[in-house]
């Protein structure tokens, strides 16, 4: 029998807490298609449309480390962007498909920063840096970091940094 529209699935009650240390999957990279209504007049990927990708890929990242958005939430984990640093390197156009590669660079008491990198095939499109802070919606202050999301969040930062020594 069919559900009515809006009803969903019992699910199970997945745990909020995070995968051990040394064992969070990172994401490879979020995949972008290009949508129609994205693209300017020029027929460019919009500027401001970049930071919609990051957004998601912000998230992503997240899932990827064992936090889907609401239990990073209801951890006390509540991510703002306080500075977003975009570099247009190529056009991106309709129906091009993007990678946005992130990587977590810096870990502080309560914020931290994502560099990402967009790629179609092998161009890189544009750089990003975003800096986010933790942040008490109801207070509209900054609060420290959940000490399990910033054990995770270092950790990936220190496999950012092997990598870059590596490569």
């Amino acid at each position: 029998m069919a559900r009515p529209a809006g009803d969903r699935a019992p699910r199970g009650r997945r745990s909020a807490a995070p995968p051990p240390p040394g064992k969070a999957k990172v994401m490879a990279v979020y995949r972008h298609r290009v949508r129609y209504h994205e693209a300017d007049a020029q027929g460019f990927l919009f500027n401001s449309r970049y930071l919609e990708l990051a957004d998601v890929a912000m998230t992503e990242f997240f899932r990827s480390l064992g936090w889907p958005y609401r239990e990073l939430i209801a951890c006390g984990a509540d991510p703002a962007v306080v500075s977003a640093h975009v570099t247009y390197v190529k056009p991106a156009r309709f129906d091009d498909v993007l990678d946005v590669d992130v990587r977590c660079s810096r870990v502080g008491r309560s914020s931290f920063q994502l560099d990402m990198t967009v790629t179609r095939d092998a161009d890189t499109i544009a750089l990003m840096e975003l800096v986010y802070v933790n942040v008490d919606a109801e207070a509209a202050r900054s609060r420290p970091l959940p000490e399990a999301v910033a054990e995770v969040l270092r950790e990936c930062a220190a496999r950012s940094a092997n990598d870059g020594e590596d490569g």
